[in-house]
C-alpha cells in the first residue's frame, strides 16, 4: 500500500506520495492539468536545472545563500541535469501560461533532494526551501523564457547545425558526382530543356545552405536571456549583479555565449526570438519536402515511372505485392517536414498570446520548439545517411529522356524564331519523328549545324549556341 505524507500551503493540505521528491504545488498542478500525455522533454528539464544550478552559484557568490546550502542545491541540480529525476516532472504541458507549475516542480524536486543531501528527509522544506532558496532572485516569468532559450540553443548548436551541415555536404558531393549526367528537365511536370542531374542536386544543396544560414541567424537571438527580470522585468527581489553572475555560470556549464537580454521587459513579453527560429525550421522543412518529393518522382517505377534514379532498398514495400520496394526514407522525411510546418503554425499562433507584461503560452512554445529542432535534425541526418548518400543514377534512362524531349527545340528558336520552332515541335510530335529529322526534311539546317546546336551538354551550360 502506497505511503503518503501531508504537506500544507495557504490553500490547505494535500497528500503527497511518500517517495516523491516533488511537493504540494506540483501535486496540485498534476491534479488540475489533466489535458494530455505531453510532458516536458529531457532537454527542457536539463536546461531548467542548469538555470537553478547557475542561480545557486550566483547567490552563493553574492552572499545571499549559505555556501553549504548552495552546494547542496548545486549537487541536486546536477542530478536533475543528468536525468536522475525525470520521472518526478509530472506536470502537463497544458498548464498556467507562464509555466509556474513546472518551475515549482523543479524548485520542489531540487529542494527536496538538497535537504536529503544535507541529512534531512525527502519532502522537507528545511533548511532548503523551494521558493526562498532554489528560486532566489528568480521568478517563473524570467526562468521559463531563459530555459526555452538555453534548451533551444543547445539543441541547435549541438544537434541541428551538425545534422544540416552533414546533409548539405552529402548533397554537394552528389552534385559533383552527377555533374555530367544529362536528363530532361520537367516544368509543370511537362517535358522541358536538358539539365544535368548534378544541377538538380546543386539546387537542393543551395536550398539547405540558405536554410542553414537562417537557422544560424535565428540562433543568435536565443543568446539573450531574460534571467534577472523576475516578475515583470524590473528585477524586483533580485540582486543587481545576479543576472550577470548567473549567466556567466550558465556559459561555463554549456560552453555557449549567452548574455543578459538587452531589454528584460521584452524578454518576458515576447517569444519572437523563438518564432524566428521556428520560421527558419519551417523553411528547412519546406526544402526537405521539396527534395523528398523530387526523389520520389525521379525514383518512380521501376517500369511505369521515371526510373531516372535508384534509391537504397531498405525494406520490403508491400504486405501483398512481392518484391515491391518503396522510397521509405523520402516518405518519412516528408512526413516529418509536414509535422514541422504544422508545429510552426501552432507556434506562430501561440506567439501572439502576449498580454501586457507577460507571455501566456510559454509551456506550449517551449515544448513545440524542442520538438521541431529534434525532428528537423533527425530528419536531415537520416535523409543524408539512408537515402541521398546511396542515390544511384540510371544514366541511359536519363539520357534517353533528354534526347526524346521535344523541348530541345528551344535551342533552335534563336535561329528560326519562336513560331517556326513551335511548328517544328508540333510536327515532330504528330509524326513521332525527332526534331533533327524534321529540320533535315524541311531543309532548315544542315546536319552538322543541327548537331552543334542540339548538343545536350552545351544546352545545360546556358547561353545561345551559335
Amino acid at each position: 500500500m502506497e505511503q503518503y505524507r501531508i504537506e500544507k500551503d495557504f490553500l490547505g493540505e494535500v497528500k503527497i506520495p511518500q517517495n516523491a521528491y516533488y511537493g504540494i504545488h506540483t501535486k496540485r498542478a498534476s491534479e488540475n492539468f489533466k489535458f494530455s500525455d505531453y510532458k516536458f522533454q529531457r532537454e527542457f528539464i536539463r536546461a531548467l536545472a542548469i538555470v537553478k544550478l547557475a542561480a545557486a552559484r550566483a547567490n552563493a557568490k553574492l552572499g545571499l545563500i549559505d555556501p553549504r546550502m548552495a552546494n547542496a542545491i548545486e549537487k541536486a541540480a546536477l542530478e536533475v541535469i543528468e536525468g536522475k529525476f525525470d520521472d518526478q516532472f509530472i506536470v502537463d504541458i497544458f498548464q498556467t501560461g507562464s509555466g509556474t507549475s513546472t518551475n515549482m516542480n523543479a524548485n520542489e524536486v531540487i529542494a527536496s533532494r538538497a535537504n536529503e543531501i544535507l541529512g534531512g528527509k525527502r519532502g522537507d522544506k528545511l533548511p532548503v526551501h523551494p521558493n526562498d532558496h532554489v528560486n532566489k532572485c528568480q521568478s517563473t516569468n524570467d526562468v521559463i523564457p531563459t530555459t526555452i532559450h538555453i534548451a533551444s540553443l543547445e539543441l541547435v548548436t549541438k544537434l541541428l547545425i551538425p545534422s544540416v551541415e552533414h546533409l548539405l555536404k552529402t548533397l554537394q558531393e552528389k552534385s559533383e558526382e552527377f555533374k555530367d549526367i544529362i536528363r530532361a528537365a520537367r516544368t509543370h511536370l511537362q517535358d522541358a530543356v536538358p539539365i544535368t542531374l548534378g544541377q538538380n542536386f546543386s539546387a537542393y544543396a543551395s536550398m539547405i545552405a540558405h536554410d542553414q544560414e537562417e537557422i544560424k541567424k535565428a540562433a543568435e537571438r536565443l543568446k539573450e536571456l531574460a534571467l534577472g527580470g523576475t516578475a515583470a522585468g524590473t528585477g524586483l527581489n533580485a540582486h543587481p549583479d545576479f543576472a550577470k553572475l548567473a549567466i556567466e555560470e550558465i556559459n561555463k556549464f554549456t560552453g555557449l555565449d549567452f548574455r543578459p537580454a538587452r531589454n528584460k521587459f521584452e524578454g518576458l513579453q515576447s517569444m519572437n526570438s523563438v518564432l524566428t527560429l521556428s520560421s527558419a525550421l519551417r523553411s528547412l522543412a519546406t526544402s526537405l519536402l521539396k527534395i523528398g518529393n523530387d526523389l520520389r518522382l525521379l525514383n518512380s517505377g521501376p517500369n511505369t515511372g521515371f526510373a531516372e534514379i535508384d534509391l537504397p532498398a531498405l525494406q520490403p514495400g508491400s504486405s501483398i505485392m512481392p518484391a515491391k520496394v518503396n522510397p521509405v526514407i523520402p516518405e518519412a522525411v516528408t512526413m516529418a517536414a509536414v509535422k514541422i510546418i504544422g508545429d510552426d503554425a501552432t507556434l506562430a499562433n501561440a506567439a501572439q498570446y502576449s498580454f501586457l507584461e507577460l507571455h501566456m503560452m510559454l509551456p506550449l512554445i517551449g515544448f513545440i520548439i524542442i520538438e521541431e529542432i529534434k525532428l528537423a535534425a533527425n530528419a536531415s541526418k537520416e535523409f543524408a545517411d539512408k537515402c541521398i548518400r546511396g542515390v544511384k543514377p540510371n544514366v541511359e534512362k536519363c539520357r534517353r529522356y533528354a534526347e526524346s524531349s521535344l523541348m530541345v527545340v528551344t535551342a533552335i528558336a534563336p535561329k528560326v524564331g519562336y513560331d517556326k520552332a513551335a511548328m517544328i515541335a508540333k510536327k515532330a510530335m504528330a509524326t513521332g519523328k525527332t526534331i533533327k529529322e524534321i529540320l533535315l526534311e524541311e531543309g532548315i539546317m544542315k546536319a552538322e549545324e543541327i548537331d552543334k546546336i542540339l548538343d545536350l551538354k552545351k544546352m545545360t551550360e546556358g547561353g545561345i549556341i551559335s
